[in-house]
């Protein structure tokens, strides 16, 4: 029965995922022409357009990484309460390699980005090749794999999910230019609140979601990026079902993982993705930023990936699913180096609204163009 359980909650997640990744690809597409359109104009007026309400107006772009994407975060923070209890990663032996896989994929790649830009002050956006796409990683696993092992799709979501709790722990700690104490501490009680209520008979869904939103306001305000909320939100989600009723995080999960994978990412990649391509020319390839991010991405991923598996499983005693061999971790390797949604993130926190911002956002778009080719390739040589 739980097992049964378990396998639903995955397929959902997973083809939910696969959807999204080729949504937000469309999307980005729709961005990259628009921009590069006699229309730009009316793309630069969209992004740049605020509305909001008394205390609080933000331009659309601010609204879909600072608001949407927390949906996006939230539904990351299920997915990571849910590996930790009872999915892949809730147990030392079973979570080491794909842990290690991931800490490989984001350490390595952050150096590769600081080598290329010590003692510069781009040096600051060194998390930004750390992260991996988790819906867009899945879509191009389901294009170039169609018929791949369901442990390479498992291992790659376990992977992917870590990797993005490294990338939550990078924005918290890293990202945050200025800290409001008062409000990270009404955030943290809030948040305490929100734990208790769900657990008592006060805990209707619109009490909760209320509370959720305050809490979205009080991190917001405190300066810490308010995607962190929405894992906050969703690690404290009860996942203890009864005979009656799913539990409270598999009713959240099927209510916010269409909002997160339907609006959220793609509002989010559509006013984030827009490239004008005269910024591609040879003084941008060049630059420390774009190198640091392309290699990082394409070189530092994989082989980080790949290295860190191989001392997990030598020096730490790690055991990966038997039916996935060396030719899978490279291609687990080289389909995570798409670092999209959350790269892009990291770039707009890191190197702004700049000459830089703009290079590394054409960087991440390369990146993941190519990142995506060269999956295709290895899946081909290792389904030969």
């Amino acid at each position: 029965m739980v097992r049964a359980r378990i396998s639903n909650w995955l397929r959902a997640v997973l083809s939910a995922e696969t959807r999204t990744g080729i949504i937000t690809i469309a999307v980005a597409i729709v961005a990259i022409v628009w921009v590069n359109s006699p229309f730009a104009w009316s793309y630069d007026a969209l992004i740049h357009w605020k509305f909001g309400f008394p205390g609080l107006t933000l331009d659309v772009h601010a609204w879909a990484a600072d608001f949407l994407l927390a949906f996006f975060f939230f539904v990351i923070g299920i997915e990571l309460r849910h590996e930790f209890t009872v999915g892949s990663l809730n147990s030392p032996r079973k979570a080491l390699v794909p842990v290690a896989a991931a800490i490989g994929g984001m350490v390595l790649p952050a150096l590769i980005y600081v080598a290329f830009n010590a003692g510069q002050a781009t040096a600051v956006g060194w998390g930004i090749p750390m992260a991996t796409d988790i819906a867009f990683a899945l879509a191009v696993l389901a294009l170039v794999a169609p018929k791949s092992n369901p442990a390479l799709r498992v291992f790659l979501l376990a992977l992917a999910v870590v990797d993005d709790l490294g990338a939550i722990l990078v924005i918290a700690l890293f990202y945050t230019p200025s800290l409001q104490p008062l409000y990270f501490v009404g955030a943290l009680l809030a948040l305490g609140l929100f734990a208790v209520l769900q657990k008592t008979r006060f805990g209707h869904p619109v009490v909760l979601v209320a509370v959720g939103l305050g809490i979205w306001w009080l991190v917001f305000q405190s300066g810490v990026h308010a995607t962190v909320a929405g894992v906050a939100l969703g690690l404290l989600l009860a996942t203890r079902a009864s005979s009656r009723k799913k539990s409270l995080a598999d009713r959240a999960l099927a209510v916010f993982l269409p909002v997160s994978s339907y609006l959220a990412i793609p509002l989010f990649v559509l006013v984030s993705a827009g490239v004008d391509l005269a910024v591609i020319g040879a003084s941008a390839t060049t630059s420390p930023v774009f190198a640091g991010i392309v290699v990082g991405l394409l070189v530092g991923k994989p082989l980080g990936i790949v290295l860190f598996v191989w001392i997990a499983e030598r020096v730490f005693g790690g055991r990966r699913d038997p039916s996935l061999n060396q030719g899978d971790m490279w291609l687990i390797g080289t389909i995570s180096s798409i670092g999209f949604t959350v790269a892009l993130l990291i770039n707009e926190l890191a190197l702004g609204d700049s000459s830089s911002g703009a290079v590394g956002t054409a960087a991440v778009v390369v990146a993941s163009v190519i990142g995506a080719v060269a999956s295709f390739v290895v899946a081909k040589r290792v389904a030969a």
